[in-house]
């Protein structure tokens, strides 16, 4: 029963030292991620649209 004690203890020593990001940081960071995941999207679309191209082109002739 005392290892059940100090494993709580322990974990409720350890989440007061959890630091977490501001709402600036937040924002930024959400942001980034949005921008990345359509950056990404258009990459992925462009390499579709052209390998689609290169395939049409392949299969006409």
């Amino acid at each position: 029963m005392s290892k059940i004690v100090s494993y709580f203890k322990n974990t409720w020593n350890e989440s007061k030292k959890i630091t977490w990001p501001t709402k600036k940081q937040t924002l930024n960071y959400s942001v980034l991620v949005i921008c990345l995941s359509i950056g990404f999207a258009l990459y992925f679309v462009a390499l579709d649209y052209v390998f689609n191209l290169g395939l049409e082109n392949l299969i006409s002739r």
